[in-house]
């Protein structure tokens, strides 16, 4: 049952960062949006994925952390972009 809800947890954190991912790429500035934030993110879904990987149990959910890892990096590197082009605009 614990694993369940873990899954539950991760994968309603996940259903987030495809809407976010959009969004960053249609408004084209970073403005509004944190990378500090996306920092801590990242670290934290590396640090369940560590977590998973010490243990040994690796099970399904294993691949949501690292599904949601790669949104929330995607996400990052398009913040990247996005101030590349907030710099350029300025």
């Amino acid at each position: 049952m614990a694993e369940f809800l873990e899954a539950v947890m991760v994968i309603c954190f996940g259903v987030s960062w495809p809407v976010s991912i959009a969004k960053s790429l249609k408004a084209k500035t970073a403005k509004g949006k944190s990378i500090v934030f996306l920092c801590f993110i990242i670290v934290g879904y590396a640090a369940g994925i560590a977590s998973k990987l010490i243990s040994g149990r690796i099970t399904y959910v294993f691949f949501f952390y690292c599904l949601n890892l790669l949104m929330v990096s995607a996400d990052a590197l398009i913040w990247v972009r996005n101030r590349r082009l907030d710099r350029g605009r300025e």
